[in-house]
């Protein structure tokens, strides 16, 4: 079997908030790349041996003191670099050439012209000569660097794509990495397979063979553990494993009151009746709603909620006697964000249940087979591994469960009517067709009464807020504009059937400046 990492691409981190998908481009060509922060050593550089490297963007000016710079050895590597944005003024400058403020700063859709010989790189990018492009900076390059060549322009930067083809050095001032870039994919699928000549390994198949083998490699006949929770990261880490190691994993499902309807029976169905996994269902509701009674706050509700799941899920496994390993469904965009809140490059907004989480006195060694992957990519392997359909494209469920989606204090009746509700919705989102076009949906239980009239007499009773948007890398998101009729349906439904609601509201905030989750 072909090492599916040999050939991969390494990304360097220059700040810029779409940097996340840059890999993700990069991924959907099928080839490997990892995301570091620009500072990363040379030697760990030539150690990561890359096929090819892309310098993201950033908010930062070249000129400003300590901007962010990388090994000038970098270039002298003889691998393809492409830079964007602030690579590129990056590579420029180190090239010998000039960056200065633009006249205008260019935030938004362009258009991009070519004017030059295109090469390689630009092969199905351009129709007819012209691109729509998506462009954010401030400087632009106003002098080429000795040895590269224009290829493109806008009307607001005279210099918007160079390349030297002899080095295989490319720099471009847009984001071909964004969505608002049409022919994007095409541009960065170009420049990793074509340019830097990936064969496109990376596939969900291969993928699978290459975790199965490195699993039975590091276990041997140890046994895992694993906490189970129904979401899609775990659930693909079960499935995985298993196919791996078969009865040397056992799954904790800690049932905390704060799941979906049904869903604690949905868990045991799928993974101990249907797969054969070896699954203990803890029933712990009444402890953790204890342990959240009279606690409002956000932070602190998810801090609780995380505290007693590893309290539970330790009391069990320490019952398993010879257990070696502790299972995690981990994913690429968690190591992420945990690298950088541990770096200061990035901002902490919500706290995680993986990557970090776990207590330092802890014997058991860990084992996180989807740690490479971004969620489209677990997905996918999800559905190759058999597990069902609904389960692998549900919508992102939050670790604390209803507990963030229960404004303030939670209560065993709000999340009875909560999970309700919820239920009626995405039932309904189904059946209209409107599921698979949304990225998240969800009911919001607001602690509030408000007044209604049913069946002549007048009722005082709680509100339940609906949540739809539309994202391609829930960095932004859009509401979704469900139609009337179907908002009206679902409303009345949700009145008519789950007591204890009088009041339906549909969220139509966007993120910025709201958050997907309420909480």
């Amino acid at each position: 079997m072909p090492d599916i990492h040999s050939q991969k691409i390494l990304i360097l981190d220059f700040g810029s908030q779409y940097t996340q998908l840059i890999a993700r481009r990069v991924r959907e060509a099928h080839v490997y790349c990892e995301l570091h922060p620009f500072d990363m050593e040379f030697s760990a550089i030539r150690a990561f041996a890359p096929s090819g490297i892309i310098l993201s963007g950033g908010p930062m000016s070249v000129y400003e003191p300590g901007a962010p710079a990388v090994a000038e050895e970098l270039f002298e590597l003889g691998v393809p670099v492409l830079g964007i944005c602030y690579g590129m003024q990056l590579m420029s400058l180190h090239f010998g050439g000039e960056v200065v403020p633009a006249g205008k700063r260019e935030f938004g859709h362009a258009e991009l012209v070519a004017c030059g010989h295109p090469g390689m790189l630009y092969d199905g990018f351009f129709a007819e000569g012209k691109s729509p492009v998506w462009m954010s900076h401030g400087d632009h390059v106003s002098v080429v660097p000795p040895g590269f060549e224009v290829v493109a322009q806008t009307a607001n930067a005279p210099v918007c794509a160079i390349q030297d083809e002899q080095r295989r050095l490319y720099g471009v001032q847009f984001h071909p990495e964004v969505n608002h870039t049409p022919r994007g994919e095409i541009f960065i699928d170009t420049f990793v397979r074509k340019v830097c000549g990936c064969s496109g390994q990376w596939t969900p198949g291969k993928i699978i063979e290459d975790a199965v083998a490195r699993i039975r490699h590091d276990v041997g006949t140890e046994r895992v553990i694993l906490g189970l929770s129904g979401g899609v990261d775990s659930s693909v880490a079960a499935a995985l494993i298993h196919r791996a190691i078969g009865d040397q994993l056992t799954c904790v499902f800690v049932d905390n009151g704060l799941l979906r309807l049904a869903e604690g029976d949905q868990v045991m169905a799928t993974f101990a009746e249907n797969l054969g996994v070896k699954v203990i269902r803890v029933n712990a509701e009444e402890r953790f709603l204890a342990a959240l009674a009279g606690e409002s706050d956000p932070e602190r509700k998810r801090k609780i909620i995380g505290g007693l799941f590893v309290e539970i899920f330790d009391e069990e496994s320490s019952r398993i006697q010879d257990a070696c390993w502790l299972a995690q469904g981990t994913i690429y965009p968690d190591v992420i964000e945990s690298a950088g809140a541990k770096t200061g490059k990035a901002h902490n907004i919500k706290s995680h249940h993986n990557v970090g989480g776990l207590p330092e006195h802890m014997k058991l060694k860990l084992l996180e087979p989807l740690r490479e992957l971004f969620k489209d990519e677990v997905r996918s392997i999800g559905e190759e591994l058999g597990l069902p359909h609904q389960m692998v494209w549900r919508h992102p469920f939050p670790g604390p469960g209803l507990g963030v989606r229960i404004l303030g204090e939670v209560k065993k009746e709000y999340a009875d009517i909560l999970r309700q509700a919820d239920a009626i919705y995405i039932e309904e989102l189904y059946s209209s067709g409107h599921y698979h076009k949304i990225s998240q949906a969800f009911a919001v239980f607001l602690p509030v009464k408000s007044v209604g009239v049913m069946g002549d007499g007048r009722t005082y009773e709680y509100v339940v807020a609906l949540r739809a948007v539309e994202t391609k890398d829930f960095m932004t998101a859009g509401w979704y504009p469900l139609p009337y009729e179907d908002l009206a349906r679902i409303s009345g439904r949700i009145i008519n059937e789950v007591k204890g609601i009088n009041r339906v509201v549909y969220d139509i905030s966007s993120k910025p400046p709201a958050t997907i989750e309420w909480e």
